[in-house]
């Protein structure tokens, strides 16, 4: 099965706002606002400093999607880029493509001065994708990551 990443395009909006629903049902067991979501991945598409999105197409199938956002490091004098809202449809799941996403990223950054590495946050519970990351050769060791959120 041949994978392409590429980044994604307007025409694949419907369905990365599907996708980040399916996302949320599967993890977090919580429905989200069709509007609120729509206008959120939109917003990325409008301004390109929140992030890009991109895309794997397996058959010329889109079956994954994650959002890469940058966060400025003083202590490197670099960019953090930050893997973000990674959901991979379930059928293609085990298949290597996150692997193949991953390892594309990685090569950009290594061509790139800019940039000083990769992060990204899981749920302490999905221990299979702990599995996959550490395969990739992240840890997990150095940070725990804590958050408040508004409510609504």
């Amino acid at each position: 099965m041949k994978i392409i990443t590429r980044k994604a395009t307007k025409e694949d909006l419907p369905l990365i706002i599907q996708f980040q629903q399916d996302m949320a049902r599967e993890t977090e067991g919580i429905e989200l606002s069709l509007p609120v979501v729509s206008a959120g991945v939109a917003a990325v598409f409008a301004d390109a400093s929140r992030g890009e999105y991109y895309v794997a197409e397996a058959g010329g199938q889109v079956v994954a999607t994650m959002l890469m956002t940058r966060e400025w490091s003083d202590w490197r004098n670099g960019q953090i880029l930050w893997f973000q809202s990674v959901y991979v449809m379930p059928a293609f799941r085990r298949k290597g493509i996150f692997r193949h996403m991953f390892r594309a990223v990685r090569e950009y950054v290594m061509h790139n001065r800019e940039i000083s590495g990769l992060r990204l946050y899981v749920d302490t519970s999905n221990v299979r994708a702990q599995e996959v990351y550490r395969s990739l050769g992240m840890n997990g060791e150095h940070y725990r990551v804590f958050e408040w959120m508004k409510k609504g």
